[in-house]
Order: C-alpha cells, then structure tokens, then sequence
C-alpha cells in the first residue's frame, strides 16, 4: 500500500477549499488547483479566514496558522498535480466536466495514485471508467463545513481494489475524520436516508400538515435534531436538493425520492434558500 504524502485538491469552491485546508492542517502538502485566478484566490482567501478564525478562538497558533497556508500550493495548471499521490476532486456536478479532468489527471499521475471524486450523488464507476486505472479510483465525500464535519464516505467502486480503499481509510483517520464504507449508488449512505426525509418534509408542508416553524420545532424537539428539515434545506441549498433528488429518482424510481411539486417551483423561482438569501425562510438583512 503506497503512502499518501501529497494531496491534490481541484477545486477551490466551499468544498474544495475546506477540503484542501483540513489536509494541511493535518501536515500533508497541498496542491489546490482552479480553473481560472479569480476562482482559486478567492478559495485560499477563504482558507486564510477559516484559519483566523480558529486562532482568534485559541484552537491554532499564528505559526500553526503560517505553517498551513505555506503548506497549500494553488494553481491553475492540472501540470502541477502530477506528483500528488491522492487528488480529491470537488468541481461541478456534471459528468462531462469530471470525465475530462479525470482523462487529464490520469495521463500525468504515477500508477500508484489514487483519483477520488468529493461527488454527493453522481455515479463514480462512470468516471472511473473513463481513465486507465479504475482499480484506483474511488468516492471519498465529505460534509460541509469541511473543517468541522467529522465524516467522510469512502466510496467504493466495483472496481476499486482493497488496497485503495484501505489506504483511503487510513488517509481519513490521519486527517481527523471518521471513514465509513459506501456503495457506489446514487446518495451513497447520508444522502439516500436524508434525501427522502427532506422531500417528504416539503410535502407536509405543502399538504398543509402544520406550518413550516412547527414542522422544524417538532423535529427538533421532538428527535433532537440539531435543526428542522426545512430549516436544513435552506442550509443545503434547494437547487442542490432538486438535483440529487432528480439523480436518485432516475437511478431507483422511488416515489419517495420524487421531487415534490413546490421544491421544484422554488427553484425555478430562484428561491434556493441561505445562499439566494430566500428559501422556504426569508435571509435578507
């Protein structure tokens, strides 16, 4: 089993950075790579503050601080990815997308490198049958915020060898998260139980079961959820939720896993929740 010394991460958006940022705190190298400038000084400005943050709170050092940024290596050449011996990705959801930066990196990485998609809901054999070595690619998903979610699903592949998935483990463990071990189907363990759960939420809503406030405080208080179901899709971004939805119900054509009428008109209103500042509550201001 090859060692993992040097971590690529594509992608420097929410997940990528917090990504890239929880790797160089736990001592590996980084190399974070966007697409385009702007992108990528964005996301380690974003690391700077995250990091500043846990100074200010007294868990990190201003040399701890110092240490990790040096740590990261951004760019926008995938070139500089080929010494990586575990790259991450976390780039758009769209299959063609991934498939061409999986070809790229597979044409410049070592045999012994392992390419895992950051993917929530996209099938990783299809990807991993685009490149040479489909043994050695895998899903390692983690959770937003990267830096404070303890878990992370390790995807494995009917392809994916053992070895991969047990160097995968230990590669968790080494940066503070706790593994668990996933199917290669749409929403892998997290997301196939919460998805539903979500959707049939909305419905209740929609049908006119209670108001969205009692809805969110029954769950609460009720199950001793951190927060209420719609509360949570506001967090999670509707837009997002339509779309792992859309994935699932194509893959196993659950009614459970149907879109409800409403989310889908919240989404084409624009009404994506927290990041469009109105979902199913209202955030301006």
């Amino acid at each position: 089993m090859s060692e993992i010394r040097k971590v690529g991460v594509c992608g420097a958006g929410l997940m990528g950075n917090g990504i890239a940022q929880t790797c160089a705190v736990a001592g590996f190298e980084v190399v974070l790579m966007e697409a385009a400038q702007v992108p990528l000084d964005r996301g380690m400005g974003m690391i700077a503050k995250s990091l500043e943050k846990f100074v200010e709170k007294g868990k990190m050092t201003a040399a701890d601080r110092d240490a990790t940024l040096a740590r990261i290596t951004p760019t926008t050449n995938v070139a500089d990815m080929k010494d990586c011996d575990l790259i991450i990705e976390a780039i758009i959801e769209n299959v063609e997308i991934k498939t061409a930066l999986f070809q790229s990196l597979d044409a410049i990485l070592a045999p012994h490198a392992i390419i895992c998609t950051n993917t929530s809901s996209l099938c990783v054999i299809e990807l991993a049958a685009k490149t040479k070595r489909p043994n050695r690619v895998a899903g390692l998903h983690f959770f937003n915020p990267v830096p404070l979610m303890k878990l992370v699903e390790v995807v494995k592949t009917i392809a994916t060898t053992q070895d991969v998935i047990d160097a995968l483990f230990a590669f968790a463990k080494k940066i503070g998260k706790e593994p668990v071990l996933a199917q290669d189907t749409p929403g892998f363990i997290v997301n196939r139980l919460l998805i539903p759960y979500l959707l049939y939420a909305i419905r209740c809503y929609e049908g006119g079961l209670a108001s969205k406030e009692d809805i969110d405080k029954g769950m609460q208080l009720g199950c001793g959820y951190p927060m209420g179901p719609l509360t949570l899709l506001d967090y999670v971004g509707l837009d997002t939720t339509y779309y792992i939805a859309q994935i699932m119900f194509d893959e196993f054509k659950d009614p459970m896993m149907a879109a409800p009428p409403l989310l889908k008109r919240m989404v084409l209103a624009g009404h994506y929740g927290r990041k469009s500042g109105k979902g199913f509550y209202d955030y301006h201001g």
